[in-house]
């Protein structure tokens, strides 16, 4: 996908940039490489790729999710970061914090954010289970975002406790989402949330499975949700 693609198809979905967008996108593009010589970011390096893989890809949260309107947004385990930062830029007024565990990768995204110029966004180095029980960030987001992190009953043990009442989990998925969200929906209502919709599609070029899956958060979770580190993981809510 070109830069000329991703534009279009952006534009195709209601979505229009303006040329400081498209060239912090280009920036992006350039950073990510270049810093990926020195740490291990991405296996994805070729710049369509990356247009296809990772901006398109991440801002696809937004054909199926309401990204117009003032949010909260946290992205747990974002890596390089996927989704928040695509959708930052597409969405400038959006409140951003991203979580990750690598202190490597939160550098990395700090100078992300100072050369692409965003405001409004905050990184912190924390796992995301004891993240979700430090009271100044537990239930406070109005939507909470995930990529491709793990398994989707592991998933929400990390995310749901973040988002708060009548906010949303958003969590990317590639194929075999249909199995996932099966032994995914104890952990899901265990901790308080509700699935409201998946979504199916394809993504463009070649033509692979992703599912974009919507789950409301109804009720507070119990406060023994998230528990100790590598515990979701190990035995997982099912």
């Amino acid at each position: 996908m070109n830069t000329e693609l991703f534009i279009k198809m952006l534009e195709e979905k209601g979505i229009e940039l303006s040329p400081q967008q498209i060239n912090q996108y280009e920036q992006y593009f350039h950073l990510l490489v270049e810093w990926n010589e020195k740490m291990n970011l991405t296996a994805i390096t070729d710049k369509e790729d990356v247009y296809l893989k990772h901006f398109y890809d991440s801002v696809s949260a937004a054909f199926y999710y309401d990204f117009s309107k003032p949010l909260s947004l946290c992205d747990v385990g974002a890596g390089a970061g996927f989704p928040s930062i695509p959708i930052k830029i597409a969405f400038p007024h959006l409140q951003v914090t991203i979580v990750d565990s690598l202190n490597k990768r939160i550098t990395f995204l700090e100078n992300l954010a100072k050369e692409l110029q965003l405001d409004g966004v905050t990184f912190i180095h924390d796992r995301a289970e004891t993240f979700g029980q430090n009271k100044e960030y537990r239930e406070q987001y109005d939507l909470v975002t995930a990529r491709a992190v793990a398994r989707l009953s592991v998933l929400s043990e990390l995310c749901l406790p973040l988002v708060r009442v009548g906010g949303t989990f958003v969590a990317m998925k590639a194929a075999h989402a249909k199995d996932e969200l099966e032994v995914g929906k104890k952990a899901i209502a265990t901790l308080g949330g509700s699935l409201k919709e998946t979504y199916s599609f394809l993504l463009p070029i070649e033509e692979s499975e992703r599912n974009i899956i919507i789950v409301e958060k109804v009720k507070a979770t119990p406060k023994k949700y998230p528990r100790k580190p590598g515990t979701p993981n190990k035995t997982p809510i099912e």
